[in-house]
């Protein structure tokens, strides 16, 4: 395969560069690397095959006469799968439903009751122009999910120690069709960011103009550490929330999903005894129940897995952190002294935030595909799919090994060294011809 010139849309080509000799030698090694999704590698998986026989014929039965192929009785969850989940989110397991996989599916009835009910039954938020706080970056699938349920969306930057508290407590304030905000509180999605302490008092207490206004945090990667001795401190909203008297304020849901199997998984959500008890007469009547051999599974395997969840998380991290590790160094090397890109470098979670210095990133993330490396789309960060400032990549370097991980991460950078010389060349044209 004859690797071509790059050309951008100016004609403007860039062909003797470094950076476009070696974006010809990817090209012509016909490259298939996947640097898209945050999934787990089949070494991740592995880690909880014990989970395919946690469960026989002799524990059918619980201590209770309880027989889990037959309906529930309590369709909250076992209490084993609760109390389990609850020491996970550091609640009472009272305070917890366990349902099945995954975490966005109980989202998605919580912000459907809130819009055929509202919080409580204080009415329903449906009609009302409802809007609800994100943040950008974000995660793609809240945007859609959101939109999907006829949420406008109102977006808040990311900052490095969480969503922008100012510019929520000015939307809230000011607007009552603000019914909440949604938002990973925990190496959040992509950039890593975990919200501190301060940030979320501020936030289970500021003062809305809706009195139902509701924090929606998705905790999807709460222990998702890759260095159990350098990690960030997940933050207990739920626990907040009740100290300042908003009780109700607060929804917590997490999974399994990537702990264990990402699609024979747990979601799990958490709140206030109030909250928990109107949400279960909702999915009382959707379902007779969720999967109980699956939850029984789940806490026979993370209950005797060496360390617990703890232990299953360190083998985790000991898989993930040099990936991690790998893409920081590889940007570090060949793009440090150029600054032509920041990036994030999270001590958890699932992705990496890239920034081009240039409006760039979807230029980048053509050239990418075309060398064979599948990057996460332009602006999948961003509602709509539109990053107005044509910079933000979001990185994944979970699924692939090692090896994929730093050739793909080679050729990334290489795209974003050409995509930039493409565009400061195409820039001194407009500008020699104006």
């Amino acid at each position: 395969m004859t690797a071509q010139p790059s050309s951008d849309v100016t004609g403007t080509t860039q062909s003797s560069t470094p950076a476009a000799v070696a974006y010809a030698d990817y090209v012509s090694q016909g490259l298939k690397l996947n640097m898209q999704r945050g999934q787990p590698s089949e070494a991740d998986f592995n880690l909880s095959n014990g989970l395919l026989s946690a469960v026989g014929e002799a524990d059918l039965h619980l201590a209770d006469g309880t027989d889990v192929r037959n309906y529930s009785a309590d369709s909250k969850g076992l209490p084993s799968a609760r109390a389990l989940f609850g020491r996970y989110l550091d609640v009472p397991g009272e305070q917890v439903i366990v349902w099945n996989n995954a975490s966005l599916e109980l989202q998605a009835h919580v912000l459907s009751l809130m819009l055929l009910r509202g919080r409580l039954d204080a009415g329903p938020w449906a009609g009302t122009n409802p809007k609800i706080i994100v943040n950008i970056p974000g995660y793609d699938r809240h945007f859609k999910l959101l939109q999907t349920l006829g949420f406008e969306l109102a977006p808040v930057d990311m900052q490095a120690d969480g969503p922008d508290l100012d510019a929520i407590e000015r939307l809230a304030a000011a607007d009552p069709s603000i019914r909440g905000i949604l938002f990973v509180p925990t190496y959040s999605n992509p950039g890593g960011e975990t919200i501190s302490e301060a940030k979320a008092r501020r936030l289970v207490a500021l003062t809305a103009a809706n009195a139902d206004f509701t924090v929606f945090a998705d905790d999807a990667y709460r222990v998702h550490h890759l260095d159990p001795e350098n990690r960030d401190t997940p933050v207990n909203l739920i626990a907040l929330a009740a100290e300042v008297g908003q009780p109700d304020r607060v929804f917590t849901f997490a999974s399994t999903s990537k702990i264990t199997f990402a699609g024979a998984g747990l979601g799990f959500v958490a709140s206030s005894p109030a909250n928990i008890a109107f949400l279960h007469s909702y999915l009382n009547a959707l379902s007779i129940g969720p999967n109980k051999i699956e939850q029984l599974r789940h806490v026979r395997f993370l209950e005797s897995y060496p360390g617990g969840v703890d232990g299953l998380m360190a083998d985790h991290g000991r898989l993930v952190a040099p990936k991690f590790a790998a893409v920081s160094d590889i940007l570090a090397e060949e793009l440090g002294d150029s600054a032509l890109a920041t990036w994030s470098k999270p001590r958890g979670g699932y992705f990496i935030s890239l920034d081009t210095k240039l409006p760039v990133a979807s230029r980048v993330i053509e050239l990418a595909a075309a060398a064979g490396v599948s990057l996460t789309p332009a602006g999948a960060t961003y509602p709509n799919g539109q990053d107005p400032t044509n910079r933000n990549i979001r990185l994944a370097p979970t699924r692939p090994d090692l090896a994929e991980v730093k050739l793909a991460m080679h050729v990334v950078a290489t795209c974003i060294r050409l995509a930039s010389e493409e565009y400061e060349a195409a820039r001194r044209m407009r500008t020699a011809t104006s």
